[in-house]
């Protein structure tokens, strides 16, 4: 399947008819992304060789996904912060969780939505997940999963992060008090001062697959 294939068959395999406002990140969804649906596996045993799909989905730092089209991809990096760049928000819920059971990365740390037989790789404002905290200190990633914290990081920005047994994120601006309480009362590790640039190199995930594509094929 073409581009336009392959999100063919994600919104026939999602169903339904788009919501009219934003789904509510506070509200976890179920995650499956450690076993991908039997379709997708069935569809990937069916048609193994399909191109990769670059440069067409983003997440950004609250969890939202994006579909980006040719001319969101012209106007620049998903990251860049130039206008029109990021593409258009994904408001489909039944989309939404079709993609977050079949989030995963590959042996380079890119990571990407198992469409069928297509791999469509993410562009990743800050990093693969990223984390709801409760009052409670309970973790879940954007797609639902719960985890549990290794060691806690700020960069020069004052982001922090979560390292923990599902990976590295991002916790979600609303959830940083959250977060700061459960590290000012000892029940999470004193964070390391990190620079943001370090972070896809230290924690194996990249940012940008488009442009390590790019660049693999200009060093071909």
């Amino acid at each position: 399947p073409g581009r336009q294939g392959a999100w063919a068959c994600a919104l026939v395999a999602a169903g339904g008819r788009p919501l009219a406002s934003e789904p509510r990140l506070s509200r976890p969804r179920r995650a499956h992304n450690r076993a991908m649906d039997d379709l997708v596996r069935q569809a990937m045993a069916k048609w193994p060789h399909v191109p990769h799909c670059y440069g067409w989905l983003g997440l950004d730092g609250r969890g939202h996904w994006y579909m980006r089209d040719d001319r969101a991809q012209a106007a620049g990096a998903f990251a860049s912060g130039v206008a029109g760049a990021k593409g258009s928000l994904l408001r489909h819920e039944k989309l939404i969780d079709f993609i977050q059971r079949n989030y995963q990365s590959d042996e380079r740390g890119q990571w990407y939505f198992q469409n069928g037989p297509q791999r469509v790789y993410v562009e990743l404002a800050s990093s693969p997940w990223i984390w709801r905290v409760s009052h409670q200190g309970e973790v879940c990633s954007h797609a639902g999963a719960p985890a549990s914290v290794y060691s806690c990081l700020t960069d020069e920005i004052g982001h922090l992060f979560l390292h923990t047994d599902l990976g590295f994120g991002l916790v979600h601006t609303q959830d940083v008090v959250c977060a700061a309480e459960q590290i000012g009362q000892g029940r999470w590790p004193v964070p390391e001062t990190v620079l943001e640039a370090d972070l896809p190199g230290r924690f194996g995930f990249v940012r940008s697959p488009a442009a390590a594509r790019a660049h693999d094929t200009m060093g071909a």
